[in-house]
């Protein structure tokens, strides 16, 4: 037919659709689920007598426990379909979240947030891998950019429902917010599985960019699938080993960034809150920004500048003690959030094609995995060390610096693998 399906079904490509639903998907996987903790940590720290490392002990359970799923989840994707998956592991999620609320000590509360972690893990992992199959190459960085932009979503909502949640039940008003973010945990599993859809062909159509030829492209059965080009291919392997980075600084910059606001630098709860929030508005915009970027100027170069402006971000966080440095870091990291995932997702689908991005980005995101879970080990007892965690932010901006120049070797060839 020679014209871009984007124009089909009434003016809206079904692909739209998705994209809306994995923003969606992602703010419940990520958005609430993890970064939900960053609000409530100082109310669940002292209502549960937790040191810092413990603290830090609860976001590296949550880590290990989205590690355990970023293989398994990739190949389950790729197997079974994104969308049954990510529906199954969204429920997961809402009942961890019922059962870190209930915690009345330490271990069940690491329990919960091991839970909550697969949960993450086997939603996240399948709805970003799913995104590129409807997008062409020259429009998967912005797509899987929309996407992505569910955490900043979660952030708004987090930073402003939390506080007043707490503010409204006192001592165990940050049980009520686990119950909270735990029912909108089940609304998005059962909305995702009625939305969401696996593939182009499944609506009769090809990806958003693509040209219509009117020939659904033939379906390729999971064991004719060739796994070992994921684990065989050099380019995947330095993506991974990239993705460690973001990984290891991002996660001690968001899990701490309320504790040291009102530990630190005398910020109430509600004014941390507020600047939470205000970092998940403004940071809407960032996979959009950096993932268009990453398809004009190349992954690599996307990531490299992203890597650079977040090494500032940490860096100025930790050493510039005064509101400005701390309002400053907080725009960096709203104008880079999650440009990095974005543009991950994108590279994994420019590497190996829509059938096998679900298992590359599973892959890679088992490094990912490992990064942040050493991040907030190491950020949490550095703390506890200390008695700040100033040099834990500077520790996040080293690696975030080091992720620049790495990106800078990244090499991706001509067509999928």
């Amino acid at each position: 037919m020679g014209e871009e399906t984007g124009r089909r079904v009434g003016g809206l490509h079904y692909g739209w659709i998705i994209a809306i639903m994995s923003v969606v998907t992602v703010l419940g996987a990520l958005g609430l689920a993890r970064f939900g903790y960053t609000m409530i940590l100082p109310s669940m720290k002292e209502g549960l007598g937790l040191t810092d490392s413990q603290a830090g002990d609860l976001a590296t359970a949550n880590m290990i426990g989205y590690l355990v799923m970023a293989v398994t989840c990739g190949y389950l994707a790729s197997r079974f379909g994104p969308r049954i998956v990510a529906s199954i592991f969204m429920c997961i999620i809402g009942a961890s979240m019922i059962l870190t609320g209930m915690a009345p000590n330490f271990q069940v509360a690491l329990l919960g947030r091991l839970l909550t972690g697969v949960g993450s893990g086997g939603t996240n992992v399948p709805v970003m891998g799913l995104v590129p199959a409807w997008f062409s190459a020259k429009r998967r960085g912005l797509a899987t950019g929309m996407a992505v932009s569910g955490s900043s979503f979660g952030m708004v909502v987090t930073g402003l429902l939390v506080p007043a949640i707490l503010g409204r039940y006192g001592g165990v008003g940050w049980r009520y917010s686990w119950y909270c973010l735990a029912g909108f945990a089940f609304v998005i599993a059962v909305l995702g599985y009625v939305i969401l859809r696996n593939h182009p062909r499944d609506k009769g159509l090809a990806p958003i960019g693509a040209v219509e030829t009117g020939v659904a492209a033939p379906v390729v059965k999971a064991a004719a699938l060739q796994w070992g080009t994921v684990y065989r291919a050099a380019p995947v392997w330095h993506l991974a080993l990239i993705y460690i980075l973001f990984g290891f600084s991002y996660i001690i910059y968001t899990t701490f960034f309320a504790r040291y606001l009102t530990w630190e630098a005398g910020f109430t709860t509600q004014a941390a809150g507020a600047l939470w929030s205000m970092v998940g508005i403004v940071s809407v915009i960032s996979g959009f920004i950096w993932g268009s970027v990453s398809d004009v100027v190349g992954r690599k170069y996307g990531l490299a500048i992203v890597y650079f402006l977040q090494f500032l971000c940490f860096t100025i966080f930790g050493l510039w003690k005064a509101p400005t440095g701390y309002y400053l870091s907080a725009l960096l990291f709203a104008l880079t959030a999650w440009s990095i995932p974005g543009i991950m997702a994108a590279a994994s689908g420019d590497l190996l094609g829509d059938r096998l991005a679900p298992a590359a980005l599973g892959f890679i995101t088992l490094f990912f995995g490992i990064g942040q879970a050493c991040g907030t080990f190491i950020g949490g007892r550095v703390a506890d060390l200390t008695g700040s965690y100033t040099l834990a932010f500077v520790i996040a901006g080293s690696a975030a610096l080091i992720g620049a120049v790495a990106s800078l070797f990244l090499r991706t060839p001509e067509r999928a693998l």
